[in-house]
């Protein structure tokens, strides 16, 4: 693949395309090391190329454990290849994953949490809500159509790595789910308090855009049950990523 052409992967047009995308810097590079360990069913080194400048040529030899592909470039032709506005050295080009069954054909584990993300549209929103779902393991998320990218340079920068350690689902449109689920959750001003017991006996949690919310038509049609998350502000909503972390934390408990 030319280097014309993986500068292009900052696009998601070409992600698509080409079906790869982009992880920079040091950080990142080790972590999606650990995932390959970890995951060798869902990522190897033999489809994964790693650009490097000199500096960084031995450092990631030594961190290999296998022979792959890796690409010394000058400082020029990094900095060109770099959304950053200081490059590290090192960049390395991830296949996309594959696209999953239809909602028909999807086998849903029961031992497992799924969250589902109704068209989230901020890359740092994402980012971190990927962290806190690796972090507590064990959950599943599920992303509607018109989302935000997660394999966007910003949300793979802000997930911290955490992106190559969440099982994910895109595309899932909304309707589909009461195909796959029959115990939906979502988060109301009125609804009951998740800390109630009955909170963790859900199958699949929803939260909405960060500014419509889930449409309650669905919510209705899918006879979701409202929870909420007690406060003593003056403000009347919480951010999207810090209300999945507390859900996520309570549902971990």
């Amino acid at each position: 693949m030319k280097l014309s052409d993986v500068k292009k992967l900052h696009q998601k047009k070409y992600r698509s395309q080409f079906g790869y995308y982009l992880v920079e810097g040091e950080h990142l590079v080790l972590e999606l090391l650990n995932a390959v360990a970890k995951r060798p069913e869902t990522l190897s080194l033999n489809n994964i190329t790693f650009y490097v400048t000199q500096q960084y040529a031995t450092w990631l030899n030594e961190k290999l454990s296998q022979p792959c592909r890796v690409d010394v470039l000058s400082e020029q032709q990094m900095a060109s290849l770099s959304d950053t506005k200081t490059p590290q050295g090192i960049i390395a080009r991830v296949p996309l994953p594959q696209e999953g069954a239809s909602a028909s054909e999807v086998q849903t584990p029961l031992d497992r949490m799924y969250v589902y993300l109704y068209e989230t549209q901020d890359p740092g929103n994402l980012g971190t809500i990927l962290r806190t779902l690796a972090w507590f393991g064990d959950f599943t998320l599920l992303m509607s159509p018109n989302s935000v990218d997660p394999y966007n340079s910003k949300v793979v920068r802000s997930s911290m790595g955490a992106i190559f350690h969440v099982n994910m689902e895109l595309n899932v449109p909304l309707a589909s789910l009461n195909q796959r689920f029959q115990r939906f959750a979502y988060l109301d001003m009125k609804g009951e308090e998740v800390k109630s017991p009955t909170f963790k006996q859900h199958q699949c949690y929803l939260f909405g855009n960060e500014a419509r919310g889930v449409p309650t038509d669905v919510l209705t049609e899918l006879n979701a049950k409202a929870y909420t998350i007690p406060g003593n502000g003056s403000i009347d909503s919480l951010n999207l990523a810090s209300a999945v972390n507390m859900c996520a934390y309570e549902l971990s408990r």
